[in-house]
């Protein structure tokens, strides 16, 4: 009985996966189609093989998630817990992107584990919630605000003098790789956490998998094909949201939101932190374009997605709370 239950949050969280790949696919290349260094289908082809790299280098990642957010019990509860999780986070992925809203899946997840537990009784580690998760929540937007605003800032002191036909054409193929480098960061933080999870579910089904150890190669192959086919699926109503509403985006704005992502979301996953790749990049865009001015930010679209922010660790939960009632 176990087995079936292993591999139904198997599928479950592969699904989650794919939809964490359409959903969050806006995140590497909104920037770089906006600004018509790319072509949507050639950009999320890109986003697709640099989310597949990415994932091989986030087993810390795995780990937190497996191990370091709720103690699942062994048997059918903690398959439960895991099952609910994601039924939860793949419900609010999809209520989102419905919406065009570019919320985040890595809390959408983390929000539907402790919901379950909370739901089942089970113990949920507060501490590395505080510290892992809510913490980052808080302070990734405003260093993505900061470093993007600092990065433009010194690009624009840096080519003070330069006629901006004369540095379009280097910025356009500066671009393409730093949008590749956010997308390689977004493999390790996305897949990573469905990767985790099926390792939580190994480990309480009984398959002698440990969730504070080494994830197994296949679990982070699979979950890396998954996550890159739904990237290359698309994505494209919170792509508009990233890359035409928000800011008005040329390629150096573009460059600079990219680099700065990155560069946190390696942090990130070096301090085994599961962050959100929608966080760090959206306001990113945000801190690019306060170097232009205020007006040049769309705040009511900003105060959309600060809602959507807000809402998505507890309307997860939510969700994964009564998915778990029901099947306890």
């Amino acid at each position: 009985m176990h087995a079936w239950s292993v591999a139904l949050v198997i599928v479950l969280a592969l699904g989650f996966t794919y939809t964490n790949g359409f959903h969050d696919a806006a995140n590497a290349v909104a920037t770089s189609v906006s600004t018509r260094v790319l072509t949507p289908r050639i950009a999320v082809a890109m986003a697709a093989f640099a989310n597949f790299l990415g994932a091989f280098f986030g087993g810390t990642v795995a780990q937190t998630v497996g191990s370091g957010i709720i103690a699942a019990p062994a048997g059918h509860t903690g398959l439960v817990i895991c099952a609910a999780a994601l039924a939860g986070a793949t419900s609010w992925n999809l209520i989102t992107w419905w919406r065009g809203l570019p919320s985040s899946s890595s809390h959408a997840l983390i929000g539907g584990l402790v919901g379950a537990a909370l739901a089942t009784g089970s113990e949920v580690y507060w501490n590395g919630v505080a510290a892992k998760v809510l913490a980052p929540m808080v302070l990734l937007p405003l260093a993505g605000l900061a470093s993007g605003y600092v990065v433009m800032r010194l690009l624009l002191r840096a080519f003070r003098t330069a006629h901006p036909a004369s540095v379009l054409p280097g910025f356009r193929l500066a671009q393409t790789v730093s949008a590749s480098a956010m997308a390689f960061g977004h493999g390790m933080q996305d897949a990573a956490k469905a990767a985790g999870v099926i390792v939580l579910a190994l480990s309480v089904g009984g398959v002698g998998v440990r969730p504070a150890g080494p994830v197994p190669w296949w679990v982070l192959a699979v979950c890396a094909l998954v996550l890159s086919a739904g990237t290359y699926s698309g994505g494209w109503r919170i792509m508009r949201t990233l890359g035409r509403r928000l800011v008005d985006l040329d390629s150096p704005r573009g460059f600079a939101a990219e680099v700065s992502a990155a560069v946190l979301l390696y942090a990130a996953t070096a301090l085994r932190a599961p962050v959100s790749t929608t966080h760090v990049v959206a306001s990113a865009i945000i801190g690019v374009g306060a170097t232009r001015s205020r007006k040049s930010i769309r705040w009511d679209v900003v105060r959309s997605i600060v809602v959507a922010w807000a809402i998505t660790f507890p309307a997860a939960g939510a969700i994964a709370a009564v998915t778990a009632a029901l099947l306890t």
